[in-house]
């Protein structure tokens, strides 16, 4: 900056020239050098206090927000950060064919510990072993004391753990928001549901995916949240699945048998409205999976789609149905039913004899295996097998659940001519029940396949013809006949037509062959027999019974009566009102549509 000059010489020059004082000039200057000065100082003091004005300002209107956002804000416990807070929970609910829950979410709470932020380490882990038994009180002490920062506790607790938790009074101990699985019918349809459980975990969410059945199956569908939440649908009815499952436990008790499984379907659409598999499981509390022993030895076994077995005569309604399709037999047709069938070093007997010869209806009713046999060796192995493959009995069942992946039947290594004799009444080819009702609905439903299903459908299904209308009819006859003067006498109940056929095989050992007094009875129904639109398939293993002074395996003993009173029950529920059956008009054969 150039000042000017206190004592300028050119004025000084001047106001001498004209007699005047030069100091006048230099205390002028002087003033208003000083005056220019105070002026800047101001403006500077000025410019300092107004920003530190707006800088207090900010600072007192930061504060207040904050205070004011506090204010109206819930208190919560303070919680751990870290990567993948992000994880998504909510998980769709899942919902029986009425719109009734079956699976939801309940929010709940985890519990962890900061081990530094604890007062008293061992007090604490001493209350936390009170409230969960479960818990070692000495690891925890071993936790809490050591150099660990951070200790999961519990993955969940209830709200009266979390107030108990709350009293120990110690900041160390925190507690997160989490979503857990509820399944609040408790064991109803747990093997079609399957469970959940935890993947991701964060202390803020964790992350809800299905470890079996449905839960499994359609886990992509439940956790995505364009779906916005909608529920998924299932053909199950709760008010039938319940009833069925009350009455197939006191059936197995009644019977003395190691487990027990049933399919009830819908023979037009395929929908399966209740299937049971006992023993069975809480999926609210999921047990482990086995390490050792039988498979079905443990309840998450499902015994309706996992278990295939030999069905043993309920096979033999297929065998006549196609020996009538191909035209080789009418129902009034004799079979030479003598016995023991020799076929090489193989025997073929009949549990009882039944004479020389029996009508093609009478071999499905008194349950002939020598007359099967010669039918099947009309037939041909090949034609067999393709029809059997035809109605869906040689492939895995697409249930919709994860467990159907363990269904696929077992064949024989090569179907020759000993093997399609023995596989006409059940033996030497395993499905599961699952199979055996998907096949029974192709009869009922008047000759097409049927896919089993466990989403709710709104009409029928198409599937490819297997047999004609008129060969279906003869075979729901010669079912509903097993029932009135066969081996399925037990199996009428009054008020519904019911037609089916009993199954009684061996049950096989694990190092091959069969037990002499294990077997596995079977019942394979279907109601109406004049209308069928329902099929049920009732599976009973290992059942013992004694009854007119001698123990009973036989299905007829075991199988049948449990089955009955399970129609009795659920018909009712099921819509289906009690009548007489329809009367044979002269020359008229009654069919449904």
């Amino acid at each position: 900056m150039i000042r000017t000059p206190l004592r300028p010489l050119a004025r000084i020059l001047e106001a001498r020239a004209k007699g005047e004082n030069p100091d006048v000039i230099e205390r002028e200057n002087t003033r208003l050098r000083h005056e220019e000065m105070r002026d800047q100082t101001r403006a500077r003091s000025e410019g300092r206090l107004l920003v530190l004005g707006v800088i207090f300002l900010c600072a007192y209107a930061v504060i207040g927000v904050r205070m004011g956002v506090m204010a109206s804000s819930e208190p919560e416990e303070p919680r751990a950060r870290a990567e993948g807070s992000h994880i998504v929970a909510q998980r769709s609910d899942i919902v029986d064919r009425r719109g009734r829950v079956l699976a939801t979410n309940l929010e709940t709470h985890s519990l962890y510990a900061q081990p530094p932020q604890m007062i008293d380490p061992v007090r604490v882990a001493g209350a936390l072993a009170e409230i969960f038994p479960d818990l070692d009180e000495e690891r925890l002490v071993r936790d809490f004391t050591g150099k660990r920062k951070f200790v999961w506790i519990k993955r969940k607790i209830s709200p009266e753990q979390k107030q108990a938790v709350h009293d120990i009074g110690d900041p160390g101990l925190l507690f997160g928001p989490r979503e857990m699985r509820l399944y609040p019918n408790g064991k109803l349809a747990s093997h079609v549901l399957g469970g959940a459980s935890f993947g991701r975990e964060g202390v803020d969410a964790a992350e809800l995916i299905g470890v079996a059945g449905v839960e499994k199956v359609f886990d992509d569908f439940l956790r995505d949240p364009s779906e916005e939440s909608r529920p998924l649908q299932l053909s199950l009815d709760l008010t039938v699945q319940a009833a069925a499952e009350q009455v197939l436990w006191g059936g197995m008790k009644l019977m003395n048998a190691k487990g027990a499984a049933s399919v009830l379907m819908d023979v037009h659409t395929g929908e399966v409205i209740s299937v049971v598999s006992l023993p069975d499981f809480d999926p609210n509390d999921r047990p482990r999976g086995p390490t050792e022993g039988a498979p079905d030895d443990t309840p998450l076994f499902n015994r309706a789609v996992q278990g295939v077995y030999e069905l043993g005569s309920t096979f033999k309604i297929f065998t006549v149905a196609q020996a009538l399709e191909l035209d080789l037999v009418e129902p009034s047709t004799m079979v030479d039913t003598s016995g023991p069938l020799t076929w090489g070093r193989h025997r073929i007997r009949d549990f009882r004899d039944y004479g020389a010869e029996l009508t093609v209806e009478d071999v499905i009713a008194k349950s002939s295996n020598v007359g099967t046999a010669r039918l099947a060796q009309k037939i041909g192995a090949e034609e067999q097998r393709a029809f059997l493959a035809a109605l869906g009995l040689l492939e895995r069942t697409p249930a919709e659940i994860v467990e159907a992946s363990g269904s696929t039947p077992l064949l024989p290594k090569k179907w020759s001519e000993i093997s399609a004799m023995t596989i006409s009444y059940g033996h030497g080819i395993s499905v599961s029940p699952m199979h055996l009702a998907a096949g029974y609905a192709a009869i009922a439903n008047g000759g097409t396949r049927i896919k089993p299903t466990l989403l709710k459908r709104d009409g029928r299904q198409d599937g490819p013809r297997v047999m004609r209308p008129e060969v279906a009819a003869a075979a729901r006859d010669m079912l509903r006949k097993a029932v009135t003067d066969g081996t399925a006498s037990f199996g009428d109940v009054p008020g519904y037509v019911v037609g089916g056929k009993t199954g009684t095989a061996d049950k096989p050992t694990p190092q091959g062959g069969y037990y002499e007094d294990k077997v596995i009875a079977s019942f394979a129904t279907i109601f109406p027999a004049h209308d069928p639109k329902y099929v049920l398939v009732l599976t009973l293993d290992e059942p013992e019974t004694f009854a007119l002074d001698e123990v009973r395996r036989t299905a007829g003993w075991t199988a049948v009566p449990v089955a009955a009173e399970m129609i009795n029950r659920l018909a009712p529920l099921l819509g289906l009102r009690p009548q007489l059956e329809p009367g044979q008009l002269a020359g008229i054969t009654l069919t449904s549509n």
